[in-house]
């Protein structure tokens, strides 16, 4: 496999635990398939709350906050999952298709996208970037849930249904997103499957 060591991508957490911060299994899967490919990564994540803490968790004590994080130092960034992306980084969780991105989160989203940087969501973290590049038309998946799939159309995005252990890529807009646990049975394997095949196409992207 061709070593992508000189390949730097941001990864943006918002806690630990999918009901109030970030997906482990979703944060590690990224992890593991970026250190696979031998691309360097740094984590970051809100100070607001205890997430930049809580982060540590998963990030063994390596996170900085989201507000030193800029596109020009890096070649990607990635939002795994968890309520978090729709509780934290946003309140897409409470006011849908009219919320609003924490404004460190919606810079960072339209610094790389500006920048025409690869931009990788997971889970519920395509929210994030229907909301702010929704009217643009990007294209998205949240897997094949049709009720958060209307939501995420309102915005203006599109929205392509996908199994758990795949990917889609709107490589115009240069955003991949993959489902994981929008499928709430998922296996671990299939939801790793999923995440390490949007990788090794944002690593390639980058």
């Amino acid at each position: 496999m061709t070593n992508q060591l000189d390949r730097k991508i941001a990864v943006v957490l918002s806690g630990c635990g999918h009901t109030d911060g970030t997906e482990i299994t979703e944060a590690v899967s990224t992890l593991i398939a970026l250190s696979e490919v031998g691309a360097q990564y740094q984590c970051f994540a809100p100070d607001v709350g205890n997430s930049l803490e809580m982060s540590k968790r998963i990030a063994r004590g390596n996170v900085q906050p989201i507000d030193k994080l800029r596109s020009q130092d890096f070649d990607g960034v990635v939002f795994p999952g968890g309520y978090g992306a729709a509780k934290v980084l946003s309140n897409f969780a409470e006011a849908g298709a009219g919320g609003k991105v924490l404004p460190e989160v919606s810079r960072v989203i339209k610094e790389f996208h500006n920048d025409a940087k690869p931009i990788g969501v997971i889970c519920i973290a395509p929210s994030l970037v229907a909301l702010t590049l929704g009217k643009e038309g990007v294209e998205l998946t949240i897997g094949n849930d049709e009720a958060t799939a209307a939501v995420i159309k309102k915005t203006g995005a599109r929205h392509t249904s996908c199994p758990v252990d795949d990917y889609v890529s709107d490589r115009d807009h240069k955003v991949l997103s993959a489902p994981a646990y929008m499928y709430d049975n998922a296996k671990p394997f299939e939801v790793y499957t999923g995440i390490r095949k949007m990788i090794l196409e944002l690593v390639e992207m980058a």
